[in-house]
């Protein structure tokens, strides 16, 4: 019953029906009782419902804002109020007994019309004839009011007729103005009796003079003419200077005509003629016609000749458009005369650019090009081109115009399906080039011997032949290529696929599931072989149709039908093209379908999600089943769990209820039921009533949600609906995570507030709905003692006593700062300029940065060092020879004893007691950790599969040793403290080294390239490896440097004249820093230990044909000033832009024989200095002392003299403030941001180009998750810091700080300082911890604190998507692991690696003799004796 009263107009008749004229909601999901009775004054009426009264007015007028509204609801009390505008009762409108004050029939209503109702925005004020109709006479007078615009008095005339003037718009303040074609105010009558505005309409303005083209001017609603010679549009015709010049209609404006096609070949010279009309002739004093196209965003101007009105010719010129992405462009055009008076032109009217050559690869492609292109396949140069173009045109050009045209060397791409059935039927599809120009050519399809029909309807002309097979008659047709002639099989005209088609006879030996219910909807998968075959399927149930779904190789997925027989079992049968598959052992069953028969309980609240139990039959046949209900409309369901065939639990499906408020009583669904398959039956189950009751609601908690109690103290919530309909609901109340016994009644839940103490969130649970009341601070009782009183008072006389000697000093303190800062002013006004023109500089760097730096990084080829060298690059950094890389010379019986260790340490048993007992020494230091795993990984390179299970192994120990110390979980793998760490390491960097070649290795070379790039466009100090541009602060160089970029014409090592490369150096670079530069792009994309190093080489300047001058870092000329002497730079020499250098081998001269040592090892201090190490921190504390000569006294420098000791106290007013140049930082890193994200983007995405994600990452992930599950580590963050410690800490951050590692190049100490900028962004992106950053944080930090969140962000998607992964076996893991093994197992000479390992067996013997006797499973199988036995044999031989 719906919960409102119904108004109806007297009692009729008994022959008529009473008339509704309104519903009115009461009582929200309550009937109203019978029972009503009117107020005394009978304004209102009062209701009762079963648990309210109401009190509602008799009328509601004034809900209709206009006439028709109001005298249309048909409501008997209301009436329309002419002057004051509304709908009211009749005694609510004043005078409403004189005539047509108060209107009561629809026709009365108030109608108004005006004259003229539109006018130019120009014109001058304007009398309007104004008539109104049904309105009383309008003696007290009326106002007219035009909007916000104006209001001027009306002159009342007779039979409702008033005169009002009209505002030129012109007249008005600019705004007012409209910029458009026409504008419609709003012009309302208002009564000076009430004040009121009771009637209105519309006027419109309309403004030509926004019309700028011709068509639209002449077509307007409005009288608007147009000037061809001023080319404007106006209202007023004598705005035109000529009487010829006006044009009123269409067929009198200039414009071109349509032409469809206007083909213009790129690069072609030639004009465009077009046809117009009415063009004018330009005056003295305009400019000609010109033809303005736009081609790719680039716009091109041509001079054009009028002819006559009628005719209009673009000027002979060529026309281009990059790329050959596109065969054709339209391009858009325009012809203007002065300047930029446009001729009109039909919008779709475009000119045709086109170039044969392009996406016209072959001959067929060529001749399908439209006719009117006249492009032709030229046979000599093999391309598509005008015939103009194709050398002896007679001979080589192929074109439409020819006979007997036909695309020679046919060429087969691509074949599908590669299977079918020897039955026949099957449909190929063959793609290729200069496949025909038309079906008819082809003269032979032949599949695997087999004949091929093709099917014209499918052809794509040179392109695609779809064809359908025959049936093969050879039995065992062993399959063949697709051989395809055109015209006639001659070589010429004939191909043959490189793909093989194949003959297969499909077959299936299973279903599943192998039972249904008879209205069908079940998802059945039909397993076999071969069942990808063939280009269609049908599977057939009893001779019904399965829905089909999908199909692989091994099985077909379909939607049974409904059987039209009935239960029982029904036989399957597979049609795959013409090949009939069946079997006699494989039947589907067809079972009764389900019923329902109870639902218990038959109620929820309205979100649903409480547990109901349903019992009925053959449940089990339900796949997927579902709980739904229906309300207004809008259906949702919930979820269900088999229990057996005849029971099942279901999660109650909610209601979606619209209403803002709550509903008062129960509700019920308007369908009720279950989704099973195809099962209408029990789609909506009417015989089973179910209700939703409201949702429960609760109060907060005390006062804003906060609630004070003592612990063991019991904790009231208060709410409603708590116990919906006498049923007990399921509640779960968590005092933080503790739970708390429970007590409900209708109101409350009294809760028993477990054991604790401080700030505890409370929350409540039930039926899928989560609310927290608020929080509760549970304090214990407790009185401050006496001697805590007198503390606090004793305190308390301190602190005021300090606070009052703080303020007297604070008061001197300002005197003296008034009179510093006076002085300091000054200074600081200097300054501010200084540093905003820095700031200007360092942005304009960014913009022009960016763009070269991508523009030279392209086409660099990438120098991977061998998977050797990479892996002792890493394994043993800082050796180069080492002895695993070389055979082992030693007597035999040496060799024997190795193989005995060999063997030893195979067994997984010796090898874990021989690295633990290692571990357990004192004297085993940290390298000793490092150089143990790292000849271990070497001499297993050959068994990867028996080295990944004693890691795991060895890391598992590791995790139990870390959890048995009381160590946080997350320290571990953090640092190299065991041999495991260095094993995982190494794992990582034998089985990622394919990923880095294919996919990783470029975006870290590039960001490598494009540090090195921009280092060197700015100076580089070559004594303390500071630069202009850098990402570290620690070498940045904090001065202003005054440099300029040069070119140099450099002949190359055993070049000639003419050989100049040009390269671009800076006038303030040392000549070793020039020569590198010039090393480096003579020998660009050469690996750098294959070319010569600037040591070796004399940078030559040649001066004329005779003069050369070897330029030095020092000779005779070098400046010295005091006690330090300065390097030589281009700018010392004067070296201007454009002159030629040659780099020659070095000569030996007496100068460079007596300094060459002293430059060398003054230079070798600074640099061993800077290559100490590569971390940000350690970079602060080494700028660089520059120890003075022995023997001569002097200091080396370059650019800056970067020594305290050195600066005078009176030069820091002359300098900035070097933090100033930190901005530089922020440029640099603008510059090299996309190389930072696409390298971190490669790293932490688990798609790569088509490559899957390495299986080792996976592998070892899913380890440190099982690990974590068996230890009951649930910390997400716990488990992410793990992952973060075992790959990207261990294996990338050393890759991204090291690239030498990885690539044949060097690395100088400013790359180096960037890259630990980049690797430390990398770190703080991969932890879990929050960054607070402050004015103290590091730089490093600073710099890229706006983008570590995003890449967290990353981070953690990367790690979830991996996690999501199907899991890989370890017998796919071991497969891969024998391949990495048989692939690399030869790079070591595994007896070298075990005679380097022996040492530790020789230094700890004693420990590991002793570790092996304690061992149960060492001493089963005696192996305290076979290694006794291999060291004899060592001692033997010493």
């Amino acid at each position: 019953m719906d919960e409102s009263i119904i108004r109806v107009d007297g009692i009729p008749p008994p022959t008529q029906n009473a008339l509704l004229y309104e519903t009115v909601p009461v009582v929200e999901g309550k009937p109203i009782l019978r029972d009503m009775v009117f107020s005394p004054d009978h304004q209102y009426i009062y209701l009762l419902s079963d648990r309210q009264v109401s009190k509602l007015p008799v009328e509601s007028c004034d809900q209709y804002r206009t006439c028709s509204g109001c005298l249309g609801s048909g409501d008997p009390h209301c009436g329309w109020c002419v002057l004051f505008n509304k709908c009211s009762r009749k005694e609510a409108c004043s005078r409403w007994e004189e005539p047509q004050h108060f209107n009561t029939r629809l026709d009365q209503c108030v109608h108004i019309s005006v004259s003229p109702s539109n006018m130019s925005v120009t014109s001058p004020p304007t009398q309007l004839s104004v008539k109104v109709q049904n309105v009383p006479a309008l003696s007290g007078g009326v106002s007219c009011v035009f909007e916000d615009l104006t209001e001027t008095p009306g002159e009342v005339l007779s039979r409702g007729q008033v005169k009002c003037t009209s505002p030129s718009l012109r007249d008005l303040p600019s705004d007012a103005h409209t910029h458009e074609e026409k504008r419609a105010v709003q012009l309302s009558l208002r009564s000076k009796e009430t004040g009121l505005q009771f009637i209105s309409t519309t006027i419109v303005y309309y403004n030509c003079s926004v019309l700028s083209s011709c068509t639209t001017c002449v077509s307007s609603a409005f009288p608007c003419h147009w000037c061809k010679y001023r080319h404007i549009c106006t209202n007023n015709l004598q705005d035109c200077s000529f009487q010829e010049g006006r044009v009123s209609n269409m067929e009198g404006c200039p414009q071109i005509l349509p032409n469809t096609d206007i083909l213009v070949p790129a690069g072609m010279v030639r004009p465009i003629t077009l046809r117009a009309r009415n063009l004018p002739q330009p005056q003295s004093g305009q400019k000609n016609y010109e033809c303005v196209f736009s081609i790719q965003g680039k716009v091109q101007r041509i001079p054009a000749v009028r002819f006559n009105s009628s005719c209009i010719q673009c000027q002979n010129t060529s026309y281009w458009y990059e790329g050959d992405e596109a065969g054709d462009l339209p391009v858009d055009f325009s012809i203007v005369w002065d300047g930029d008076f446009l001729i009109d032109k039909p919008a779709f009217m475009k000119a045709l650019l086109y170039k044969c050559e392009a996406q016209r690869s072959s001959c067929g492609q060529c001749l399908k090009a439209p006719t009117a292109f006249e492009c032709g396949w030229c046979t000599e140069s093999r391309k598509c081109l005008l015939r103009q173009h194709c050398p002896s045109p007679e001979q080589n050009w192929m074109h439409h115009g020819r006979h007997n045209l036909r695309c020679s060397h046919p060429r087969i791409t691509r074949i599908d399906p590669l299977t079918g059935p020897r039955e026949g039927g099957t449909r190929v599809t063959i793609e290729g080039e200069n496949l025909g120009l038309q079906v008819k050519e082809i003269a032979q399809v032949q599949v695997a011997g087999v004949r091929c029909n093709p099917v014209p309807l499918q052809y794509i002309s040179a392109e695609r032949i779809v064809c359908d097979m025959a049936e093969a008659l050879l039995p065992h047709s062993p399959g063949g290529p697709v051989e395809v002639c055109i015209g006639v099989c001659s070589a010429e005209y004939r191909t043959v696929s490189t793909q093989i088609y194949s003959f297969v006879s499909p077959s299936f030996n299973r279903v599943r599931p192998a039972v249904g219910p008879v209205s069908g909807g079940t998802r059945l998968t039909v397993f076999g072989r071969n069942l990808d075959a063939g280009s269609s399927v049908v599977v057939s149930i009893n001779k019904e149709e399965c829905l089909f779904v999908k199909r692989t190789n091994r099985e077909i997925v379909c939607i049974t039908p409904a059987s039209v027989v009935g239960t029982g079992s029904a036989p399957i049968r597979l049609m795959i093209d013409r090949a009939e598959v069946t079997s006699s052992e494989v039947k589907y069953t067809y079972t009764e379908d389900p019923t329902i028969t109870s639902v218990e309980p038959n109620w929820t609240i309205l979100n649903g999600s409480t547990m109901i139990t349903v019992m009925g039959t053959n449940l089990f046949t339900i796949q997927e089943p579902k709980v739904r209900a229906k309300y207004g409309g809008l259906e949702t369901t919930n979820y269900c769990t088999l229990v057996n065939d005849s029971a099942m639990t279901c999660l109650a499906p909610g209601l979606v209820y619209n209403k803002p408020e709550p509903p008062e009583g129960a509700l019920q669904p308007d369908e009720f039921g279950f989704i099973f398959d195809q099962v209408s039956s029990v789609l909506v189950l009417n015989s089973t009533p179910f209700t939703h009751y409201p949702n429960p609601t609760f109060d907060p908690l005390g006062n804003a949600g906060v609630l004070e109690v003592t612990p063991g103290s019991p904790i009231i919530i208060k709410g409603k609906n708590l116990i919906p309909g006498n049923n007990r609901l399921n509640y779960t109340v968590l005092i933080g995570e503790s739970p708390c016994l429970l007590t409900v009644s209708e109101n409350q839940l009294l809760c028993d507030s477990p054991d604790l103490t401080g700030e505890q969130r409370v929350l409540i649970l039930v039926g899928g709905l989560e609310y927290s009341p608020g929080m509760l601070h549970i304090y214990s009782n407790s009185v401050l003692t006496l001697p805590a009183i007198i503390g606090i008072g004793a305190g308390g006389g301190v602190l005021l006593i300090a606070i009052i000697a703080v303020l007297i000093a604070y008061k001197r303190k300002t005197r003296d700062a008034d009179r510093t800062l006076k002085r300091l002013q000054l200074q600081m006004d200097n300054l501010e300029s200084r540093v905003a023109l820095e700031c200007k500089e360092a942005f304009a760097e960014l913009q022009t940065d960016i763009q070269e730096l991508t523009n030279d990084m392209d086409g660099v080829k990438i120098p991977f060092l061998e998977y050797r060298t990479y892996t002792m690059r890493v394994m043993f950094p800082g050796i180069e020879e080492h002895p695993v890389l070389k055979e082992l010379d030693s007597p035999a019986n040496v060799e024997k004893a190795l193989r005995l260790f060999s063997q030893l340490l195979n067994n997984k048993m010796f090898l874990l007691t021989f690295i633990h007992t290692l571990e357990a020494q004192r004297s085993f230091s940290m390298r000793d950790r490092g150089n143990v795993a790292s000849l271990l990984m070497a001499a297993l390179q050959g068994r990867m599969e028996y080295a990944t299970v004693v890691l795991k192994q060895l890391l598992a120990d590791l995790i139990e040793k870390n959890l048995e110390n009381r160590n946080h979980p997350k320290l571990l793998l953090r640092r190299t403290e065991s041999v495991a760490e260095k094993m995982l390491t190494n794992w990582f960097t034998f089985l990622l080294h394919r990923f880095l070649k294919e996919c990783a290795g470029e975006p870290l070379f590039m960001l490598f390239c494009a540090i090195k790039q921009q280092m060197e466009k700015g100076p580089i100090d070559a004594i303390t490896g500071e630069a202009r541009y850098s990402l570290s602060e620690d070498k940045l160089i904090r001065q202003q440097i005054d440099y300029k970029q040069l070119t140099l014409m450099c002949i190359p090592p055993e070049g000639e004249a003419g050989t100049e490369v040009p390269v671009k150096v800076l006038n303030c670079d040392t000549i070793t820093q020039v020569k590198d530069k010039l090393l480096d792009a003579v020998y660009k994309g050469i690996p750098f230990s294959q070319r010569p190093q600037a040591d070796d080489m004399d940078l030559e300047w040649r001066q004329g044909r005779l003069t050369r001058i070897i330029l030095q870092d020092e000779d005779v000329t070098t400046k010295i000033e005091s006690d330090w002497k300065r390097l030589n730079t281009l700018a010392h020499y004067q070296v201007t832009d454009g002159s030629v250098v040659a780099l020659v081998q070095k000569q030996v001269s007496a100068y460079n024989i007596a300094n060459s040592f002293t430059f060398t090892r003054s230079l070798s201090r600074y640099e061993s200095l800077l290559r100490t190490s590569s971390s940000p921190d350690s970079l602060r504390s080494r700028a660089p002392m520059i120890t003075p000569d022995q023997e001569t006294g002097t200091k080396l420098w370059h650019l800056v003299k970067n020594h305290e000791h050195d600066q005078k106290e009176g030069d820091r007013g002359s300098k900035m403030v070097s933090e100033i140049y930190l901005t530089r930082l922020l440029a640099t890193k603008g510059t090299l941001q996309k190389f930072v994200d696409d390298l971190f983007e490669t790293v932490f995405s688990t798609a790569h180009r088509g490559s899957a994600l390495p299986l080792a990452i996976k592998y070892m992930f899913d380890f440190l998750d099982e690990q974590a599950d068996k230890r009951q580590i649930s910390d997400p963050d716990v488990r992410h810091t793990w992952k973060s410690n075992c790959l990207p800490l261990r294996f990338w951050v050393n890759v991204i700080k090291n690239p030498q590692f990885v690539f044949d190049i060097h690395k100088n100490s400013i790359t180096d300082a960037c890259l630990s900028v980049v690797a430390q962004t990398f770190m703080d992106s991969c932890s879990t911890s929050e960054h607070r950053l402050g004015k103290d944080s590091p730089s490093n930090k600073l710099l890229y604190a706006k983008d570590i969140p995003n890449y967290k962000s990353w981070v953690e998607r990367y790690y979830r998507d991996i996690a999501k992964m199907p899991s890989i076996s370890d017998q796919d893991m071991d497969a891969y692991l024998v391949e990495q093994s048989r692939l690399h197992g030869n790079e070591f000479n595994t007896l070298s690696a075990l005679n380097e390992l022996y040492f530790y067996i020789n230094k700890y013997k004693e420990e590991i003799l002793t570790a092996l006797d304690r061992d149960g499973y060492c001493r089963k199988h005696k192996l305290r004796h076979k290694l006794e036995q291999a060291i004899n044999l060592m001692a033997g031989s010493s």
